[in-house]
């Protein structure tokens, strides 16, 4: 009889751990929306300063893609885009911040990697701006191609896939490089200009946005090679299902609304539209907000206050930003591009 009371207290207490754990994750999974919701803020991780990514202007205010990015959770989730606390971090603090809760989201121009969703307890929403690295030299020197680099010093910023992608480019090329690192882009950009390095090597996007910065931007010039992939997006913890999916959707009713034409300026006249692609993703019908845990108008929050993909996309890093960059990759996939987003039935 003993045995049997002691084998069955066993199995009641691993019983209990095993419901106490899926409660626990069930809990964990609603805390960051509700967390966000009861402190009427949303804490955004952006760059320390990446022109047309995460960037302060004169007057103090952020702005860039990922800037936007967060405003527009704030507007679905908060109703109220102006609702963020943005957090700049560098490379080496980011993904800490994320895991031990110091922010909700991080939005920082980091690149989707295999390492960083399997070993780091983070989720990629989704891409933001697909990227690659590539390499920037002083005009003076004469160099027209990356084939040229061979025994160059190369300014680069630690905690960061261009690190790794250095390596493999000058190893499967056959040449030999030194590398001077630094803990942030602004540092990289001083050590290139002060002539510590030959070439600053990053995200082709963040080498035009640091080109910008130098006292005179002509004197760089950007080299043709992209040597990596770099698809660059927003991140969340993992464990936490509810705001994954609200961070996620966010993000596809930015690129759903410019493929359907809506726009800060006509959102009003097309919730008369009779398109049901628009009624639904407007809110007015189909699934709404309450599979989200979200109120019906978020995704019309979301466009009425920050605007649709390719809006943002032309006003931060676009041809209406001082890096002018093209659309190339970062088109829609129905305009010569590959961005694409799960339709909203």
């Amino acid at each position: 009889m003993k045995k049997l009371t002691k084998k069955f207290s066993m199995q009641l207490l691993v019983s209990s751990l095993i419901i106490g754990g899926a409660m626990s994750s069930a809990s964990a999974a609603e805390s960051t929306l509700d967390k966000v919701r009861s402190g009427g803020v949303l804490k955004c991780g952006v760059s320390t300063g990446i022109p047309g990514f995460s960037n302060t202007d004169a007057k103090g205010h952020w702005e860039g893609i990922d800037v936007e990015y967060c405003r527009a959770l704030a507007a679905a989730v908060l109703g109220d885009a102006k609702k963020v606390k943005f957090i700049p971090l560098t490379a080496k603090e980011r993904f800490t911040a994320l895991q031990s809760g110091e922010i909700d989201v991080l939005s920082r121009n980091t690149t989707w990697t295999l390492h960083r969703d399997g070993a780091l307890g983070i989720n990629f929403i989704g891409v933001t701006y697909y990227d690659g690295q590539g390499f920037m030299v002083n005009k003076a020197l004469g160099i027209t191609t990356a084939k040229e680099l061979d025994g160059a010093s190369v300014c680069i910023q630690s905690g960061t896939t261009t690190e790794l992608n250095l390596a493999d480019y000058f190893r499967t090329t056959g040449m030999k490089f030194k590398p001077v690192v630094f803990d942030t882009s602004d540092q990289t950009v001083r050590g290139f200009e002060s002539g510590r390095c030959d070439v600053l090597t990053s995200d082709q996007s963040q080498l035009y946005a640091l080109r910008i910065k130098l006292s005179n931007p002509k004197s760089a010039v950007v080299l043709p090679e992209v040597i990596s992939k770099e698809p660059l997006g927003p991140v969340v913890r993992q464990g936490d299902d509810k705001w994954f999916n609200v961070a996620k959707w966010t993000l596809n009713i930015l690129i759903n609304a410019e493929e359907y034409g809506i726009t800060k300026q006509n959102v009003e006249k097309m919730k008369k539209s009779n398109d049901p692609n628009v009624r639904r993703l407007l809110g007015l019908d189909g699934p709404k907000g309450k599979g989200l845990g979200l109120k019906d108008d978020w995704s019309y929050q979301i466009i009425k206050q920050v605007g649709n993909y390719g809006d943002v996309f032309n006003d931060t890093v676009g041809t209406g930003s001082p890096l002018a960059i093209e659309r190339g990759l970062n088109a829609l996939w129905n305009d010569g591009g590959i961005l694409y987003a799960p339709p909203v039935r």
